[in-house]
């Protein structure tokens, strides 16, 4: 056991040997991802042979031949029995979870986590959305109607994350009027470069939604997009002297925190880490909607940027929908609440019933036709 800043430590095999039956009920996968990371278990003996500790050992047993790690569960039932102990091998993950990709180096817990989720999460979005029609025949109507939904949808996604605008003011930015190089109060206004970003993103993510729809894996133009997608969404700012230069390199470099949730994203080691994998899951996935919902989830769940994550989770989002013939879906600001309380039930407890439900009905009644524009 290690003290870290009054933190008491304990190794992984020292922790899973400590732990009680009721610890693989209630984090189930937790206990999975813990078993799942260790490349063997020679310490994990260790703890077992000098306890004894029989009973744990045949409860380890049952656990590591549950994930598929036979040889594992064999080499611990034969050392503590060779040793003279009686073992029971007892299977204490009650709820089975869907199985990790074997072989190979074992990954990260952060990894293997995205993994789990995404395979017990979508057919709960299958389920709750209605079959798309397929991709768009008509491609300039489909921009079109794109286009004449942007004013909504920029007032209600800036909205959202704290920004002060207006459609007078969204309208201005879009039609030039707005002037940073000529006018000292233009310049100044963070809500104004907001939505000039905004609006510059917008215009990257319709020419994606293109390439698309003639046929281009949805999973690889957003790898390829979201360098170029962060970099219009904060050029502006960063060449008014409000974010650093930095701001506009890659991934965050430090830890964030989202107000009001339990949940922390992972650390930015980690996002190195799970934005690969995050792709590779968009890219093999063969369903727009789940593409759509578990995109933009796992987007905000693991929170690549210092800023912008909830902008570029919902172009994501529509990434992935708009193709598959849905309409550009808006979530409005009234319901900011509600879609909060949605991402904090899929991060913290591992619901994804809420957040697909909310985002099929909002697809749905947008198809009827689009939000009021704001006044």
């Amino acid at each position: 056991m290690q003290d870290c800043g009054g933190l008491r430590l304990v190794e992984l095999p020292a922790a899973l040997v400590a732990a009680s039956p009721t610890l693989f009920v209630q984090h189930a996968m937790a206990t999975q991802i813990a078993l799942a990371s260790l490349p063997d278990v020679s310490e994990l003996l260790r703890n077992l042979l000098d306890g004894p500790h029989p009973a744990v050992a045949g409860r380890l047993a049952g656990g590591f031949r549950a994930i598929g790690r036979q040889g594992l569960a064999d080499e611990i039932l034969g050392a503590m029995r060779g040793a003279g102990y009686a073992v029971n091998e007892v299977n204490p993950i009650e709820k089975p979870l869907h199985a990790l990709l074997p072989g190979g180096r074992p990954e990260s817990p952060c990894v293997q986590r995205l993994r789990l989720m995404w395979a017990g999460m979508r057919e709960q979005v299958v389920a709750a959305f209605p079959p798309a029609s397929g991709a768009p025949k008509d491609i300039d109507a489909l921009v079109k109607d794109v286009e004449a939904r942007y004013v909504t949808d920029a007032y209600h996604s800036l909205s959202i994350e704290g920004y002060r605008v207006t459609a007078a003011l969204i309208e201005k930015v879009r039609d030039g009027g707005w002037n940073p190089d000529g006018d000292d109060k233009d310049r100044s206004a963070r809500d104004a470069m907001a939505a000039r970003g905004y609006l510059e993103t917008h215009k990257l993510v319709k020419e994606d939604l293109v390439r698309v729809i003639k046929g281009q894996n949805a999973g690889t133009v957003f790898r390829q997009a979201l360098p170029r997608w962060v970099q219009a969404l904060f050029r502006t700012s960063v060449q008014a002297g409000i974010l650093k230069p930095t701001d506009l390199a890659g991934y965050r470099n430090d830890q964030v925190f989202i107000r009001g949730a339990l949940h922390v994203p992972p650390s930015k080691e980690a996002v190195r880490e799970c934005m690969p994998v995050l792709f590779e899951l968009l890219e093999a996935e063969a369903q727009p909607q789940v593409r759509a919902v578990l995109g933009h989830f796992l987007f905000a769940y693991i929170h690549p940027c210092m800023d912008g994550n909830g902008r570029l989770a919902r172009f994501l989002m529509n990434l992935m929908l708009v193709p598959a013939g849905h309409v550009w879906t808006v979530i409005p600001v009234e319901g900011r609440n509600e879609y909060m309380s949605a991402l904090e039930q899929a991060s913290s407890l591992a619901n994804i019933a809420p957040l697909a439900s909310f985002i099929s009905e909002l697809a749905e009644a947008q198809a009827e036709g689009p939000l009021a524009p704001p006044r």
